[in-house]
């Protein structure tokens, strides 16, 4: 690992260790939250067992650990210690302190780790240990917004008015993610959700998006209406093109609905160097390659609450990819600092639509056990220079859909414990070059969150 990487990891086990010694002293009561003078440590430890009938070995980097969702190395039976299978492992800290009437100053700082490793979460150290890799060897990877940082969740800091609202500068959660969020049945869970699993619905394309670095966050709420806006300027090479998201909500009873408009030029998806690109002279073994394009994406999402046990939520999304107007060049420093050495400009002959589209029941059967059940789907259009509906390229016409069931018990409020499946297939275009077009993927874990 390079030297910077280990650094930063020690500096950040000294920085969550310090906040948890600071609040634990300050608690006079040993049942009260970690909260002292408004500043609360939070965080969650997820872990299981998973299987997967066609899966990929398991990975120290990726926060799924384990390839929960059909992908294209999906090839032999996996069973494996597996993490974050209802929620990503985390610790943070966050803070409300009053400053004036109705004024206060707010900020949260989290960081996502991986509990079968000890690592902090990064997506692309995950792509980097597959460069060069023959598919048959490789493990678990993808690209994600948690690209080992101290502080991979939000990193934020603003100030807050019940009037007026939440002004916050730094890294946020996007408005989209908060609502796909919201919207999903299970949660966004990494096991069991198609939208958690891979952040492409939550990050409008690109998962790297699900989080945006130097960004603006305004949100408010009146009366049975609440909306947002989110501007990034796309002056860092981390994240270089502007990006903007605006969400317009009502909640009125046992019905909420929001929908959102966001848009990233520039956007940005990481994979790992081909055999022949890991093998072009000077180029270094830790970089990556990437495909660049301008993104556009709508989303419309609700649910409806029947009863005190019962509640349906779904959502529709249309994504839009074009080539960007304003190209990247090779040997830009991107998310989490990892150079990239190659990059495609030129992935999208035409434009390419993605919908999206969800549906789920949450059943409270008591007040301790849950079940959960939801499909998920993907529609992509051809989008190629020729019009193609077969596995021929992954530029066809093709389709992907999950289903999803979950029984959750919950002990208390801060431990639970979960067993359910997901099964997903591809087909067509969204199947090109596969080895295994469905996974069937059942995992039990218990959660800790406090």
């Amino acid at each position: 690992m390079p030297a910077h990487r280990l650094n930063r990891s020690a500096l950040a086990v000294a920085v969550c260790a310090a906040s948890l010694a600071s609040v634990a002293h300050a608690a006079d009561d040993k049942a009260a939250p970690l909260t002292w003078n408004g500043i609360t440590l939070y965080g969650a430890v997820d872990i299981g067992v998973a299987y997967q009938n066609h899966g990929v070995p398991v990975s120290q980097d990726m926060y799924t650990g384990v390839a929960y969702l059909v992908t294209k190395n999906s090839r032999d039976s996996v069973t494996s210690i597996a993490p974050n299978g209802m929620s990503q492992s985390k610790l943070g800290l966050r803070g409300d302190i009053p400053l004036a009437d109705d004024l206060s100053g707010v900020f949260n700082f989290e960081m996502g780790f991986n509990p079968h490793s000890g690592k902090i979460s990064d997506a692309l150290a995950s792509l980097v240990s597959n460069n060069g890799v023959a598919r048959e060897d490789q493990r678990t990877a993808a690209d994600g917004s948690r690209a080992g940082q101290i502080f991979n969740g939000p990193a934020f800091l603003g100030l807050s008015s019940k009037r007026y609202g939440t002004l916050s500068l730094g890294r946020h959660n996007t408005l989209l993610t908060d609502v796909v969020g919201k919207y999903d049945p299970l949660g966004l869970s990494l096991a069991f959700s198609l939208m958690g699993a891979s952040g492409t619905t939550a990050g409008g394309g690109n998962t790297q998006n699900v989080r945006l670095d130097n960004s603006i966050k305004y949100t408010l709420t009146h009366g049975a209406f609440h909306g947002g806006l989110l501007y990034q300027p796309g002056n860092s090479e981390s994240s270089p093109g502007k990006a903007a998201q605006l969400d317009l909500g009502v909640q009125k009873g046992a019905l909420s609905v929001d929908v959102v408009y966001a848009f990233k030029n520039r956007a940005i998806s990481a994979a790992s160097l081909s055999a022949s690109q890991f093998a072009t002279p000077g180029v270094p073994r830790d970089s990556l390659a990437a495909t660049v394009s301008d993104n556009r994406a709508v989303a419309l999402a609700a649910s409806y609450k029947l009863g005190d046990n019962w509640k349906i939520s779904g959502g529709h999304e249309r994504i839009r990819y074009r080539n960007p107007s304003d190209p990247l060049q090779p040997g830009f420093h991107g998310l989490g600092g990892y150079l990239i050495s190659f990059v495609n400009n030129a992935a999208f002959p035409r434009a390419k639509h993605l919908q999206v589209s969800w549906l789920g029941a949450n059943w409270q059967i008591d007040e301790r056990l849950s079940l959960t059940g939801a499909w998920y789907h993907y529609d992509q259009n051809s989008y190629g220079a020729a019009h193609c509906a077969d596995r021929s390229a992954g530029t066809c016409q093709g389709t992907l859909d999950a289903w999803s069931a979950v029984l959750d018990y919950r002990f208390n409020k801060r431990f639970d414990v979960y067993g359910g499946a997901m099964y997903s297939r591809v087909s067509d275009g969204l199947s090109s070059g596969f080895w295994r077009t469905s996974v069937v993927s059942p995992m039990v874990g218990a959660r800790l969150q406090f």
